[in-house]
């Protein structure tokens, strides 16, 4: 375990083309900074950004020594970029933060307040959703319900990744190896004393969503097959119904033709049950391959993520600090 240098909380942002919203974000959060007692590090994580997000970090990082930046070597996907947070952060307690402000900093002190009174993590419940389309609210209400049916560990409804946790949850996934992370379902997973309190989600401050819904798909594929094999399960029990149908349907046709003479014509009930078990083939079959697919890649035991530059490598302890500067980051 890496020394913490005796800094009280670590601040995770990653940072993927956020130039549009990074001056407002480093502003809100220098001022958010100066309410806590105790040394703050503000860990920026660049995702491969490709705008001149890491310009205006190290614009920022020459003024104040509190400001921490991690460039990945390339874009690993956000998951990647917080978990390599994760691992380089020194605090006693851990925030993340995502850096489109829709999560508001102003509320940090008020989880602080939480963990001293105990709590090892603090998770933030989204009470409204501001900025989101009528589709996107459904389709997440909809997956954290689906998900929470099937998995064996039950992740929280309407909490994202804004949360607060202690030293010992962050050492605690720290240890977890899957190369395929899904972090809101690891974060359940470790558990730990828990509270939680509700906020009101703002708009995104600037710039534009790096989600779309294809990738909202394939992380929901990653929640789904990292947590349950109970989609196995159910791919089992669709084949045996299949079958089954197939079984009874054909009894009747042949007790029909023996019993009652009644001779009918197989083409239609043919094309209807090869069309049936094809579907049901062909859905199992990629269902063992999404899966047979995670081991693959699990057996590679390829690094998460690679850190091509870290800004702690070449500290200048002349550069002040951000708790007694100006209110704004960039001077």
């Amino acid at each position: 375990m890496k020394p913490r240098n005796n800094i009280t909380l670590s601040i995770v942002v990653p940072v993927h083309n956020e130039a549009d919203v990074l001056p407002t974000l480093l502003n809100r959060l220098a001022m958010v900074s100066r309410q806590i007692e105790g040394e703050v590090e503000l860990l920026f994580v660049d995702d491969g950004s490709q705008d001149n997000s890491v310009a205006l970090l190290m614009q920022a990082r020459r003024r104040h020594k509190d400001i921490r930046i991690l460039q990945l070597s390339r874009n690993f996907g956000k998951e990647a970029a917080v978990s390599a947070g994760l691992q380089h952060a020194r605090g006693d307690a851990v925030v993340l933060i995502d850096a489109d402000l829709q999560d508001p900093p102003e509320l940090i002190p008020e989880m602080m307040s939480e963990w001293h009174k105990g709590a090892d993590v603090v998770l933030m419940k989204r009470r409204s959703r501001c900025g989101e389309s009528w589709l996107k609210r459904t389709t997440a209400s909809l997956f954290y319900r689906l998900i929470n049916r099937i998995s064996d560990a039950p992740i929280p409804v309407d909490i994202g990744d804004f949360r607060l946790m202690s030293r010992r949850t962050v050492d605690a996934l720290n240890q977890l190896p899957e190369r395929n992370r899904y972090l809101k379902g690891m974060f359940a997973w470790v558990g730990m004393p828990t509270v939680t309190l509700e906020f009101d989600r703002d708009p995104r401050a600037a710039g534009t969503t790096k989600w779309n819904y294809f990738k909202l798909m394939h992380l929901a594929m990653e929640g789904i097959t990292s947590f349950s094999t109970r989609p196995l399960r159910i791919a089992l029990i669709l084949g045996f119904l299949a079958a089954a149908a197939g079984g009874f349907f054909g009894a009747w046709q042949v007790l029909k033709a023996l019993m009652l003479g009644i001779s009918t014509p197989g083409y239609a009930s043919m094309i209807a049950m090869i069309t049936f078990l094809s579907g049901v083939q062909l859905l199992c079959v990629g269902l063992l391959g999404e899966y047979v697919g995670r081991i693959y890649m699990e057996t590679k035991q390829r690094p998460v993520f690679i850190v091509a530059d870290d800004s702690n490598d070449h500290a200048d302890e002349s550069v002040p600090s951000l708790r007694v500067a100006s209110d704004d980051p960039h001077g």
